[in-house]
């Protein structure tokens, strides 16, 4: 049984959806990249494969997660019905580990003994340990230095799984320019070195392979929204930086009758300020990390500098298969401000007893938005990609509190 069942027959034997996406690197990583798109699609449909990641995912990250009905929080808002996919409760707290772990069993079966990966918010980065410790593989992480301030939580994680992380101080200092120096380390390292990329962007076949790995996410939700609802979602949420967490849970439902699917990016201080990350919203097509997709460039094509409170989304481009998605009217995009992602994280926390990541509480607060715009029988899926343990710091730091932890931790998190 294939990993994933397509609803549309994307991407091509280019890796190109419709006119994004492709293979755009150095010449010295053409081999590897068609190795891995030989050896993906072979064990993509091996029993043995199939079986050992189903496995995995059961008995390791404790899938299937469960959907949840936000009761309290819908009556609060009025209208639509508020249901969340709890990818939070993964071992690892997100969505992350579900690729991470399909990743490195092809690692191992390629004979790779090292993998690098990049993050921003840290939950990719910590996966990827997670799963390198899990399979005994050397790991080595690249976290833009401004991430590595934010997220000194999942730094002080990475590094207790084993893993080492490299600041990188070029450029915004956040996840663009790790995922730049991780393409030279590929480069430099490719006999021996597996590439985990985190986000459905990258050449090909990144793209497709990350998004059928997270497509178990939705896989899940088709069966159980019925049993738990009485029927499938009017709408299907999810926030947008590389975009994997939404690929994950919209792939399955793409042409879905009666199913609309909402991507989520970040607004930052608002569109107009030019400080944000809305690469669907705002930016135009252009070429960054191996593929052609919608990216955030000034007028002579230099990418410029992001911002969003979460550091996940904190990102000037986006998976090319979700700009197939916009062109194509398949599923639509929206923003929401830094402003507007703190309140429904304070929101779900005091509501429904759960701590959401920043980068879900932007789905949150579109949902929280629709919801009462909608009869009361309509019901709204919200991919809750992962958990805020992470975003203390910087919840603390917005909302004017002070945060303690214990000395062993990074000096910036003692008191804020």
């Amino acid at each position: 049984m294939p990993l994933a069942e397509h609803p549309y027959d994307l991407p091509d034997a280019r890796g190109h959806f419709g006119r994004y996406g492709g293979t755009f690197v150095a010449e010295t990583l053409i081999q590897a990249l068609d190795e891995l798109a030989a050896q993906y699609a072979r064990y993509q449909r091996d029993p043995d494969f199939v079986a050992e990641f189903e496995r995995e995912l059961k008995h390791y990250v404790g899938r299937p997660s469960p959907v949840y009905h936000a009761q309290r929080w819908s009556r609060r808002l009025g209208g639509a019905q508020i249901w969340l996919k709890r990818e939070d409760l993964n071992h690892t707290g997100a969505h992350k580990v579900n690729n991470c772990i399909g990743q490195a069993l092809l690692a191992r079966r390629l004979g790779k003994p090292r993998v690098i990966a990049e993050t921003g918010a840290g939950q990719h980065g910590v996966a990827t340990a997670t799963v390198a410790a899990r399979y005994g593989m050397e790991c080595v992480v690249y976290m833009g230095s401004e991430d590595v301030k934010r997220q000194a939580q999942n730094v002080f994680r990475m590094k207790l799984l084993g893993a080492t992380v490299v600041p990188v101080d070029a450029g915004s200092r956040t996840l663009k320019d790790a995922l730049n120096e991780a393409m030279r380390d590929w480069v430099t390292n490719v006999e021996t070195t597996f590439y985990i990329i985190g986000t459905v962007a990258g050449p090909h076949p990144y793209p497709m392979m990350v998004r059928d790995f997270q497509s178990v996410i939705g896989r899940e939700c088709l069966e159980q929204m019925p049993e738990a609802a009485g029927r499938q979602p009017d709408v299907v949420i999810a926030c947008v930086g590389g975009g994997s967490n939404a690929m994950g849970i919209f792939h399955p439902y793409i042409g879905h009758a009666g199913v609309d699917l909402v991507g989520v990016e970040a607004e930052g201080e608002g569109l107009a300020t030019g400080r944000h990350a809305a690469s669907l919203t705002a930016g135009r097509p252009g070429v960054l990390h191996g593929n052609r997709t919608y990216l955030l460039q000034d007028d002579d094509g230099q990418i410029v500098e992001t911002h969003s409170v979460s550091a996940g989304l904190d990102y000037p481009g986006v998976g090319p298969e979700h700009a197939y998605l916009k062109d194509s009217g398949l599923a639509r995009y929206v923003t929401i401000t830094d402003a507007q992602a703190l309140e429904a994280f304070h929101d779900c926390c005091r509501t429904e007893g759960i701590i959401p990541a920043l980068e879900s509480s932007h789905a949150l607060a579109y949902a929280a938005q629709l919801a009462p715009t909608l009869p009361q029988d309509r019901i709204l899926l919200v991919n809750l990609s992962g958990r805020g343990d992470k975003d203390m710091n910087t919840v603390a730091e917005r909302s004017g509190l002070r945060f303690y932890c214990r000395p062993e931790c990074d000096p910036s998190m003692r008191t804020v």
